[in-house]
């Protein structure tokens, strides 16, 4: 899978956050899990829109989309 988030603004909200020393391979699965939350999300607002015999996807599918995987 391609890297769309790149690992350095995640590892500066994750310092934002508390973290001051972070491993690498926890910032990469980090971003991973966040990829494939993205991924899984976009194809359901996808569908919702589709279902709605629309071509755009509005930020209310995404916001339905992020309610169903809650």
């Amino acid at each position: 899978m391609a890297e769309y988030i790149s690992w350095s603004p995640i590892r500066r909200l994750m310092k934002h956050n508390g973290a001051v020393i972070v491993a690498r391979d926890a910032v990469d699965e980090l971003v991973d899990w966040m990829s494939q939350s993205a991924e899984k999300i976009t194809k359901t607002a996808l569908g919702l829109t589709k279902h709605s015999k629309r071509k755009k996807v509005t930020r209310n599918d995404i916001l339905l989309a992020i309610k169903y995987f809650k």
